[in-house]
């Protein structure tokens, strides 16, 4: 059972990761709404699970990750920046530049700590299993962890990639779902159901936990419980979210799935997320 000094640390971690978001969506258009969806799941990620090494981004013994979500580039950034892989000032200096390190989708050309460059969605799954598979053939005992939203569900490359990397057992495969129920222009159960998501991924063969994504509790209990990174059975932790979490006007809104914020909605924003904290924790 996860410590609940671990899990304020990470909820502390996560604010402080929202409000670098809020503030860059006050200044420029980003994927706002599924950035606050998958955000404690990121953190998860960033500042738990991955062995990781900022001092050298290309370490043949780190975990990978992929964000087949490409377009929730910007909490996976501020994320990294979290535990130290570049300022978050860097981030808000250069972001949407024509030569920056930073912008709606991740890139691993001009950015060393992004392993795959992604942004259509349905590709980045299938690239992670072909990693997984190298470091399986390798005898590497690293993880690859894969992000992956639910509108993404309906691509029939996450189904093939889903069959081959359960026949091939691989067990160093663990995809998050950003299960969060808005696409683009709507809800995803009338644009394309994916539902029974967790039935399905079980005939496919996976190892299948599902939580509430925004509980740290569970997504570390989640975590802990991964089999062995040789066992023979991939994972996949759909994590039941919300878009736009924690603040009142864009929560569960298809609308805030890109945008900007103005300045009154920025303190708003910022202040609720605060009260919520501190109604938990206590004020800091």
């Amino acid at each position: 059972m996860a410590d609940q000094a671990t899990i304020k640390r990470l909820e502390k971690a996560a604010l402080d990761v929202r409000f670098q978001l809020l503030d860059l969506c006050n200044k420029q258009g980003i994927h706002i709404g599924g950035d606050m969806s998958v955000c404690d799941i990121m953190t998860v990620i960033w500042q738990y699970a991955l062995k990781y090494d900022v001092s050298n981004p290309c370490w043949k013994e780190r975990d990978r990750f992929v964000l087949s979500k490409g377009h929730a580039a910007a909490v996976t950034s501020f994320s990294q920046a979290a535990i130290g892989c570049y300022n978050p000032e860097e981030i808000h200096t250069e972001y949407g530049g024509d030569y920056g390190r930073f912008g709606m989708h991740s890139c691993n050309l001009c950015n060393p700590y992004v392993d795959v460059s992604t942004g259509s969605l349905g590709h980045g799954f299938p690239i992670a299993g072909g990693i997984a598979t190298a470091l399986k053939a390798k005898g590497s005992f690293s993880r690859v962890y894969v992000v992956m939203g639910d509108g993404e569900q309906a691509e029939g490359s996450i189904w093939e990639a889903a069959m081959s990397t359960s026949h091939y057992k691989l067990g160093n495969l663990v995809a998050f779902i950003d299960c969060n129920g808005l696409s683009f222009d709507g809800k995803t159960k009338d644009l394309m159901s994916v539902e029974p998501l967790a039935d399905k991924w079980r005939a496919f063969g996976w190892n299948v936990v599902e939580v509430n994504g925004h509980d740290f509790g569970e997504l570390i209990e989640a975590v802990d419980a991964l089999p062995p990174a040789d066992s023979g059975i991939p994972t996949v932790i759909i994590g039941h979210t919300v878009k736009g979490h924690g603040i009142s006007f864009m929560e569960n809104v298809a609308g805030w799935h890109a945008g900007m914020i103005s300045d009154a909605m920025l303190v708003q924003a910022k202040d609720e997320l605060q009260q919520a904290f501190d109604k938990k924790w206590g004020e800091q």
